[in-house]
């Protein structure tokens, strides 16, 4: 536990002046006290339950003293607590495919504008994360409840060469369940495709951040059925084509059997388009039955050229999963709380044994 505040503690200070000022006043009344006859017969008709009752009151006066003190102090402590929790990946297609303008004014442009708005219409509970992906798949912005943080992700965004729709969805599924056994090094650079991943993880597969991967534990993996997830979603934006990397339905069956659901989201026309790359034109196919497929196995959906309207199919369809959460929270309240209870109790407890306050 730490303090906000910590130089209000100096008020305690005033707790042990007040214990003293108060043995000095029951000092003096008892020299002013009447003289009786026998002052053992008045102390043993009070007996030791009448002499402690007299100073309880004010011993919990003293302590709801410092616990005010503590309050004012703003302490905070790191608390583990029940949090609803819904997680959403966009993964986003980089490649220079994305730069043909058969879709206004580019499949890159009107696949980032989707994301936007998508992000800005999410209620505050879901978190999402941006996987972008060319010839290679990275974690653009890890999953956060901050949508400004995700704006300025998807504008940061800048077209590479190739694309590897398997990459991309497998660093999807790794951001989404971090601890689900799987390898990103051998997935992704030991040339094996989804089916073998899967195997792997299997047969004590590592659950591998993007960036750490072959330094995490081992963990089993039992399949589920498909779509049984019901917490988190893959939203994949791209236009399908292929030129790279493992094979999209070897990584989509990955998802299967974890239960992942893959909506695809498909940005291009059946003609294809035209795109500058290096100052050529160069033909760009849009590969939308890649996209159907993915979509079909995860018992997902596809869109073509999704509209932000159509995306909220996804997040309407999760449901929230509790998760245990760990984060730094102010317990002021509850010392003041703790505060107002003991100062009522010396309180009631003074005018129901001596008929006076404390």
């Amino acid at each position: 536990m730490k303090f906000l505040w910590p130089e209000a503690l100096w008020l305690l200070l005033a707790a042990p002046a007040l214990v003293g000022a108060y043995v000095f006043l029951l000092r003096r009344k008892k020299k002013d006290a009447i003289r009786y006859a026998s002052l053992s017969l008045v102390k043993a008709a009070i007996g030791p339950g009448q002499r402690f009752r007299r100073h309880f009151p004010p011993l919990l006066f003293l302590l709801a003293l410092v616990a005010s003190i503590v309050a004012i102090a703003r302490p905070s402590a790191v608390i583990t607590l029940p949090s609803e929790q819904r997680t959403i990946i966009l993964a986003i297609d980089v490649s220079l495919s994305m730069r043909a303008a058969d879709i206004e004014p580019s499949r890159l442009a009107a696949a980032q504008e989707a994301a936007k708005a998508f992000v800005q219409e999410q209620p505050a509970d879901v978190r999402i994360g941006i996987v972008s992906f060319a010839g290679t798949a990275s974690v653009v912005q890890s999953p956060t409840r901050n949508r400004d943080d995700l704006v300025a992700a998807i504008d940061r965004l800048q077209l590479q060469r190739h694309t590897a729709i398997g990459s991309g969805i497998i660093v999807s599924l790794a951001t989404l369940l971090p601890d689900a056994g799987i390898d990103l090094e051998s997935l992704l650079f030991g040339g094996r495709g989804g089916r073998d991943g899967g195997r792997g993880a299997r047969d004590g597969g590592r659950a591998l951040p993007a960036d750490k991967a072959g330094k995490a534990e081992t963990a089993p993996f039992t399949p589920v059925p498909p779509g049984s997830y019901a917490s988190g979603a893959i939203i994949l934006l791209t236009d399908g084509r292929r030129t790279m990397g493992p094979d999209p339905s070897d990584a989509a069956r990955m998802a299967a059997e974890r239960g992942v659901r893959i909506y695809t989201v498909g940005f291009g026309t059946a003609g294809g388009g035209m795109a500058d790359v290096g100052g050529w034109s160069v033909y760009m196919r849009f590969d939308e039955e890649t996209l159907k497929t993915v979509a079909d196995l995860t018992r997902a959906e596809y869109f073509y050229a999704g509209s932000a309207a159509d995306l909220k199919k996804v997040y309407q369809q999760l449901n929230t999963q509790f998760v245990l959460e760990k984060k730094e929270t102010e317990i002021g309240a509850l010392a003041i709380a703790v505060a107002a209870v003991l100062a009522l109790a010396a309180a009631a407890l003074s005018v129901l044994w001596f008929n006076r306050s404390v």
